[in-house]
């Protein structure tokens, strides 16, 4: 249904159409072909009993790691860590300057 272009002088606008008829006038839908049922996929045929390759080649064993010096890994993660925070420090101390350049550029 358009929009009316003139003024309504009822309600008859806003009103349900007849069900009865199509507003529209589509033709009916035509029948859809009957398909056979999809059967699934083919069955697959199991493989030879030979058809594994042969094992040529036994890789060997794993060799054993080399003890670990756990004296001399906790210095290293002490010094790590010192220069990690000296590192911090640094950086701390040089933003909180910018800042209290930039806030007294701002208040002066």
């Amino acid at each position: 249904m358009s929009s009316p272009t003139r003024p309504p002088d009822d309600d008859a606008y806003w009103q349900r159409p007849d069900p009865s008829t199509d507003p529209l006038d589509r033709p009916e839908p035509a029948p859809e072909p009957e398909t056979p049922p999809y059967p699934g996929p083919p069955r697959a045929e199991p493989p030879p009993a030979g058809w594994r390759p042969p094992t040529i080649a036994h890789p060997p064993p794993p060799r054993a790691l080399p003890p670990q010096d756990m004296d001399a890994l906790d210095e290293a993660e002490g010094s790590a860590r010192t220069v990690t925070y000296g590192v911090g420090l640094v950086v701390g101390a040089i933003a909180l300057v910018v800042v209290c350049l930039l806030c007294a550029r701002v208040v002066f």
